[in-house]
């Protein structure tokens, strides 16, 4: 399928507001909350599951941008990569996680900006691509977040 840059930043968006909006509502307790997660895996909280998808959208933006990646997760797959992320952003408070959520999705939407209209359509990509920047986002939002906290957000 080929995308266009007003569906993918109106997919961008909404989730980023779904997201947003759950955020806002937490409480303090709620940031310290385990997300269900197999015990071989890091035992992330929400505040984890917010770091990680804030990670990965702030890495498909610099993909976008035709930059290179941190020096200190090349080479790593995915589980490595993961890993870093939480043992980086654990000790962290949610303020700073907030901020950066809100940081990253400011410059997701001016690297959106920055590309070309014939650039999201040149070529045939799944119908979740971009994925980083919604699905993997209301992924985490759902199956981590809302799970953790026992509430689901508003839809739509």
């Amino acid at each position: 399928m080929r995308h266009t840059r007003k569906e993918v930043t109106e997919r961008t968006r909404a989730e980023y507001q779904q997201l947003d909006r759950l955020i806002k509502q937490l409480k303090p307790a709620d940031w310290r909350r385990r997300v269900p997660r197999p015990e071989t895996k890091d035992p992330w909280t929400v505040k984890d599951a917010l770091a990680h998808i804030v990670y990965w959208k702030e890495h498909s933006a610099r993909v976008f941008r035709g930059e290179k990646g941190p020096a200190e997760m090349r080479g790593l797959d995915v589980n490595q990569g993961n890993a870093l992320i939480y043992r980086r952003w654990r000790r962290r408070r949610p303020a700073d996680v907030v901020v950066w959520h809100r940081q990253v999705q400011h410059d997701v939407m001016q690297t959106l900006r920055r590309q070309s209209d014939d650039w999201f359509g040149r070529r045939e990509r799944g119908p979740d691509w971009p994925g980083d920047f919604d699905g993997h986002s209301a992924w985490h939002r759902v199956r981590d977040i809302e799970a953790a906290v026992g509430r689901q957000s508003q839809r739509g």
